[in-house]
């Protein structure tokens, strides 16, 4: 029998059966293999967002895995089929869906936030936001599809080119697969990271770090640049510092993409923004071609190096205080299926 990691509130967690369903019209059942512990897990573990997931709940979206059983109607899709889960429901009606922009629907369905999640062995999707894995792609490694898709979106927001300097502000997982991402385009980037660790990871795949409490980012910046400043800078760690810091590195007309999610307001330099002309724009989720691009790149890149930890599933408890008190970790992935 499937098990389920149920979130029960005030950082518990049980194990129950995963109840395998059968798959209505227009949906499929998956076996998950692997899923991913991110951000906005760990703030579900923490209480934060008990007002929208309502315990006892299954968190968990990052996920891979293979197609088990298919429901009537569905076409185009064989069981055994090795998959990715691209996990938000649009309502395809509200104003951001009637205008194309379905993943920031204003009535947004999230798996494992909204409805049940992938940390279990067995779950039913609709069938339309499934993606293709390559036959041969080890299961461990696509659960980072999710994550890299994150980056694929972000970067193709910013813009990036060959040839462009970018910098990104937090080296966490995310952080670090926009630069790595960035750098498969061509660009130059500098991560900008405080954590000794993960400006370590971040060193071993090549991408240069630097620490902004014992360095002068600004000053470096206009060094590389002859005073110009970056091309594009990724605010992603949602720290305060880095908001302040955000414009004070870009160049004229050059890109801010706002990818952390910051809980109040923060001070943000509206006067350089206004003096350089320089474009700020969010970035949030993604969208179906940026799955697609993540699943190119996902054996082009050194994504490995971001895997931390990996637990079996009855162990998810273990897993968050992990990541809890640990400072080390990066991705920690929990073993869904059957070990």
């Amino acid at each position: 029998m499937p098990q389920a990691a149920v979130y029960e509130g005030q950082q518990r967690f049980s194990i129950r059966p995963s109840p395998v369903v059968r798959p209505g019209p227009g949906k499929v059942r998956l076996s998950i293999a692997w899923a991913g512990i991110c951000g906005t897990d760990r703030h579900i573990y923490r209480g934060h967002m008990d007002a929208r997931v309502k315990p006892p709940q299954v968190p968990g979206h990052e996920m891979a895995g293979t197609i088990a059983e298919l429901g009537p109607d569905v076409s185009g899709w064989h069981v055994g089929q090795k998959v990715v889960v691209r996990p938000i429901i649009s309502c395809g009606q509200c104003p951001a869906c009637r205008a194309g922009h379905a993943h920031v629907c204003h009535r947004i369905n999230v798996l494992g936030v909204d409805s049940p999640g992938v940390f279990q062995g067995s779950l039913v999707v609709p069938a339309g936001i499934l993606h293709r894995l390559p036959d041969g792609i080890d299961l461990r490694r696509a659960a980072l599809v999710e994550p890299l898709a994150v980056a694929c979106h972000d970067v193709r927001l910013g813009e990036v080119r060959e040839g462009q300097l970018v910098v990104v502000l937090g080296g966490g997982p995310i952080g670090l697969l926009i630069a790595l991402v960035a750098r498969q385009r061509g660009a130059t980037a500098i991560l900008a990271e405080i954590n000794p660790t993960r400006s370590a990871i971040a060193n071993q795949t090549g991408i240069a770090t630097i620490d902004p409490t014992s360095e002068d980012l600004p000053a470096l910046i206009d060094g590389r640049t002859d005073g110009a400043g970056a091309d594009v800078v990724f605010e992603v760690s949602a720290a305060e510092p880095s908001a302040a810091l955000m414009a004070r590195l870009v160049r004229v007309r050059g890109t801010v993409v706002q990818v952390g999610i910051f809980h109040k307001p923060v001070a943000v330099d509206l006067n350089r923004i206004f003096l350089r002309e320089i474009v700020v724009r969010g970035a949030r989720l993604y969208e179906p071609e940026d799955f697609e691009a993540a699943i190119g790149l996902i054996d082009r890149l050194p994504v490995d190096k971001l895997i931390s930890a990996q637990h079996p599933l009855a162990d998810v408890g273990r897993a968050f205080v992990a990541l809890d008190q640990r400072s080390d970790l990066m991705k920690v992935l929990l073993e869904c299926g059957q070990p």
